[in-house]
C-alpha cells in the first residue's frame, strides 16, 4: 500500500472520530535502506521517519545525505547511546526514566539545543514492551518539567499485542486521560499523542492520536538479516 492510500485511511479514521486537526504520519524506516526511505520521501504526506536503534540511524543518516523531513527515534534509548541519539535525532520519543531524561537534558545543553522529547508510557502491561507505567507517570513527568534543554512535546505509547478492540481502545485512551491530566496539572501544551501502528492505528485516531508510525503497512514485510 502506498503512503497516499494510507493517508487517505488516516483521514477517514479522523473524520469518523469528528476531528479537524491534523495527524502526523511517521514512516517506520526500521530495517529499510536508505533507497527505500528516499523513496517513501518523495510522499508528500509522510512527515517524519521513525527509527528504532540509534547504530542503525547513524549508518544511514551517513549515506542518505540530506533529508526534507525530521527523523525521531522511536524505539528504546539506552543511556550509553543518548549522546549519539542527541546527534542524530530531530526528536526522541522514547524517554521512560528520569534518569534518561536528565542524560539527554544535559548532553542537549552541552550542544546548545533544545531536544524535543516524548514520554514513553507502557500503557498495555505488557512486560516486553518498554515504557514507564501508567503508575509511575507522574513522577517522571514531574521530573522532567524543571529541565531546560529538553521540551516536551506530549506522550507515545505502543498498543497491546491482541485482537481485542477493546483492549487496543482502553490502552490509548489510558494515554489520553495521562496526557490530559498532565496538561491541565502543568498548563503545559503536550500537542503529541504518538499512537497506532499498522495493524491499529485507525483505533487509535478514534482515541485521540495526533501521530501514528507506520512501517509494514507502507515498506511491506521487513527483512531482518540472518
Amino acid at each position: 500500500m502506498n503512503a497516499e492510500e494510507i493517508y487517505t485511511r488516516i483521514q477517514a479514521a479522523r473524520d469518523r472520530a469528528g476531528r479537524k486537526d491534523s495527524i502526523n504520519f511517521v514512516a517506520v524506516s526500521k530495517t529499510r535502506t536508505a533507497d527505500e526511505m528516499k523513496e517513501a520521501e518523495k510522499f508528500t504526506c509522510i512527515d517524519f521517519f521513525g527509527e528504532n536503534r540509534v547504530q542503525e540511524a547513524e549508518s544511514k543518516r551517513e549515506s542518505y545525505g540530506v533529508s526534507s523531513i525530521g527523523w525521531r527515534l522511536i524505539g528504546h534509548l539506552q543511556g550509553n547511546k543518548a549522546r549519539k541519539a542527541v546527534e542524530l535525532f530531530d526528536t526522541i520519543d522514547s524517554i521512560d526514566s528520569p534518569e534518561l531524561a536528565e542524560r539527554v537534558d544535559r548532553i542537549a545543553g552541552e550542544y546548545g539545543k533544545i531536544m524535543p522529547v516524548l514520554l514513553e508510557v507502557n500503557t498495555s502491561g505488557e512486560a516486553a514492551k518498554s515504557g514507564i507505567s501508567p503508575e509511575d507517570f507522574t513522577m517522571l513527568f514531574e521530573s522532567v518539567m524543571p529541565l531546560r534543554n529538553i521540551r516536551l512535546d506530549g506522550l507515545m505509547t505502543v498498543g497491546p499485542l491482541t485482537d481485542s478492540e477493546r483492549d487496543i481502545r482502553a490502552s490509548f485512551a489510558l494515554l489520553r486521560e495521562l496526557s490530559e491530566r498532565a496538561r491541565r496539572s502543568s498548563g503545559l501544551e503536550l500537542p503529541v499523542l504518538s499512537m497506532g501502528m499498522s495493524g491499529d492505528f485507525e483505533l487509535a485516531i478514534l482515541e485521540g492520536s495526533t501521530m501514528v508510525r507506520i512501517g509494514t503497512l507502507l515498506f511491506g514485510p521487513r527483512h531482518y538479516a540472518q
